[in-house]
């Protein structure tokens, strides 16, 4: 009797608990990243009832993740699952009839693992590879009628003057990073009937179609005419990386492959869309040409000719075009503040409108995950800082955004750091970034602070969910991601302001948001870290070198140190004069420049214990710059480690790494901030 008693007023306890409380079981750890899933590219049916999505789950076992297609009811969200466990599944594209949908996925293994086309059926049954290429598919568009996919992939390598594995393997090296070990070789469009067979190549020659080398917007996709007769594609001269900015629009005749240019221009244009009467295209273009500034929409008749710009008074960096069903307006996406937004812009002009969210925010990856249906709705991946990324949908541009998915439910299980936005004065500019407190918050208690400083610096932290600040948040930390000039996502003026200022001007705003954080009384101003990856890595260094007193610790992680690396070695290469100034080798002048603005010109400053972490084949930002800050702290008697992974890439596309990268990050941090260090959490396959 007295245990059924206990067992009675203990279930009463239970049952009396605020519902928050007792779901939150424990804070964001490393094992929960397993917990995530992806969500990306939505996608209507033609009749806008269904949502296919692509969803993505580690699998740390085998050190991938898996992909599949899930079809979403609109407005219900019943779900039906159409591909599940398949290695690389992306861009997955309705037929015209809506009977079937495409997608690549990987076929083959290791150096023969390429993305393919395929076509499953919805009533049923096996999907149909229909392509069989030595080069991977890159991406593809369904004619209007169905009768036929373009796609394109990259020529196979040719050598005139013999056999490779006899010898002949010597190239010309152009403007590329230094890790090209054979001569790049164009992407082309090719033509495939629906039912399969052999493809018709529609365009040849020296120049190429533009291909992305991550973290970037995809490449500029395929965009058909109404009638199906002619596509706008982008072309770039050569292969070469480095040649990428001289991008033009072109018109393809399919019939005949003719082609020409959509208008004079020889720079800089991208992302062309025809409209739904096929007599306009729209594409991107930046501000008075120069890439220093905004992403602005211009429209351009068929015809030809530069047309009109659309978005002159909207003054933000626009990441996504999609034309509204009816022609008469397109839908815009890019980061605003602290959040990303969507606008409705009228064809005719005048100001966009923006549509009303509420907290959630699309996600962006210099991409706006957004779909539009021809009904008008709206599909989009959206979060907000306390849920990861699930899919929404507004039935017009003027309703409310609705749930349609919960796939991280077990995060609300967690208990999570709140976050808030930040603003701050710098040199008379506001200034903002996002503050995600410790998960165990106690006001009256100071606890560590860690900057995690964004890349980019096209780019912005947001009022999103980050992993990796809730990782930081379950150990006890303050994580600050302040946002700096260059940021954009808050118009023309502040991401152009960096111009041969990359470092100074962006080192005091960052400065200016910690000073008022320190003011706060909630940071132990003895326990700070500072830390980043790629452009984040950059001004981590630029910060650790210039206010070397700040810091108890640091991680440079894919850290640009040298300008003349990035000009000579990366990707971009000779397309850093835009942001940094004229060449290097022009004069000593232009060459001072450069190294004025390299943190590794005061690395001899540095006393912080910093954790260096690299790709050694990372072609956006090469290797050879870490090399040189761990030289620069090691000769001066500074602690440090350096990390690299054998990767080709600038960040690991692969689950095992990427939580090795937070587990290395993390630890560091731990042994320097925190009052007794931290022990190392389990390797893989004790969690």
């Amino acid at each position: 009797m007295k245990k059924r008693y206990s067992w009675r007023v203990a279930a009463l306890w239970l049952a009396l608990l605020p519902l928050g409380l007792r779901a939150q079981q424990h804070v964001f750890e490393l094992a929960d990243l397993a917990k995530l899933t992806g969500l990306s590219d939505p996608q209507f049916s033609p009749d806008g009832k269904r949502i296919a999505v692509v969803t993505s789950t580690p699998d740390y076992a085998e050190d991938r993740y898996l992909t599949g297609v899930v079809l979403v009811a609109v407005p219900t969200g019943e779900q039906r699952v159409l591909a599940a466990n398949k290695n690389g599944l992306t861009q997955p594209r309705w037929s015209p009839s809506g009977q079937e949908l495409a997608y690549l996925a990987k076929t083959g293994t290791g150096k023969d693992a390429a993305l393919q086309l395929f076509v499953q059926p919805l009533a049923g049954g096996e999907p149909r590879q229909l392509t069989h290429t030595k080069k991977a598919i890159q991406h593809y568009a369904w004619r209007p009628d169905g009768s036929a996919l373009a796609f394109v992939t990259a020529d196979e390598p040719t050598n005139a003057a013999g056999p490779v594995d006899k010898g002949y393997d010597a190239f010309e090296v152009g403007n590329n990073d230094l890790f090209l070990s054979a001569a790049p070789t164009g992407s082309h469009i090719w033509l495939l009937p629906a039912v399969g067979g052999e493809p018709r190549r529609l365009t040849s020659g020296a120049w190429s179609l533009p291909v992305t080398i991550p973290p970037g917007a995809p490449a500029s996709p395929l965009s058909w005419s109404p009638d199906g007769k002619s596509l706008a594609f982008v072309q770039v001269p050569t292969p070469h990386s480095g040649n990428g900015n001289q991008r033009t629009i072109q018109i393809l005749d399919v019939s005949t492959g003719a082609v020409h240019p959509l208008t004079t221009r020889k720079m800089h244009e991208g992302y062309p869309s025809f409209s739904p009467d096929g007599t306009q295209i729209s594409y991107w273009y930046p501000r008075q040409g120069n890439t220093m500034n905004i992403n602005e929409i211009w429209v351009s008749p068929v015809a030809g000719g530069e047309g009109r710009n659309l978005t002159p008074a909207l003054d933000r960096d626009v990441f996504r075009t999609i034309w509204m069903p009816d022609g008469k307006s397109l839908l815009l996406g890019g980061l605003d503040g602290n959040r990303t937004s969507l606008w409705v812009q009228p064809l005719k002009g005048g100001a966009a409108r923006k549509l009303n969210l509420g907290s959630v925010s699309p996600n962006w990856s210099f991409w706006v995950d957004v779909a539009v249906s021809h009904t008008g709705g709206i599909a989009f991946i959206g979060t907000d800082p306390a849920h990861p990324a699930e899919l929404y949908y507004l039935p017009s541009t003027t309703a409310k955004p609705k749930q349609l998915t919960d796939f991280n439910r077990a995060v609300k299980d967690l208990q999570l750091g709140k976050a808030q936005t930040l603003t701050w004065q710098s040199d008379g500019v506001t200034n903002d970034g996002e503050l995600t407190y410790p998960a165990n918050y106690v006001a009256g208690k100071t606890y560590p602070l860690v900057l995690v400083i964004h890349g980019g610096p096209t780019a912005a932290s947001t009022a999103t969910f980050s992993a990796q600040a809730q990782l930081f948040a379950g150990r006890g930390y303050f994580v600050f991601e302040p946002n700096y000039r260059g940021s954009d996502n808050l118009g023309n003026a502040y991401k152009a302001a960096i111009f041969k200022d990359a470092g100074a001007g962006p080192g005091r705003d960052v400065m200016a948001g910690l000073a008022q954080l320190k003011r706060s009384g909630m940071v132990d101003t003895t326990r700070i870290g500072v830390s980043g990856w790629s452009y984040g890595g950059y001004m981590t260094v630029w910060l650790l070198g210039h206010y070397p007193a700040t810091w108890k610790a640091a991680v440079a992680g894919a850290a640009v140190t040298d300008w003349l690396d990035q000009y000579n070695l990366g990707d971009s290469n000779v397309q850093r004069a835009a942001a940094i100034g004229e060449s290097p080798w022009l004069s000593e002048a232009n060459a001072l420049n450069y190294r004025e603005q390299s943190p590794i010109t005061l690395a001899g400053r540095i006393r912080t214990p910093t954790l260096i972490l690299a790709n050694t084949a990372d072609p956006r930002v090469p290797i050879t710059q870490s090399y040189k800050l761990f030289h620069a702290l090691k000769d001066n008697g500074v602690t440090t480690k350096f990390i690299a992974w054998p990767v080709a890439a600038h960040n690991a596309s692969d689950p095992v790494r990427q939580r090795e990268r937070n587990r290395f990050w993390l630890d560091w941090m731990d042994t320097y901030l925190q009052p007794s260090g931290h022990a190392e959490a389990p390797r893989p396959g004790s969690n």
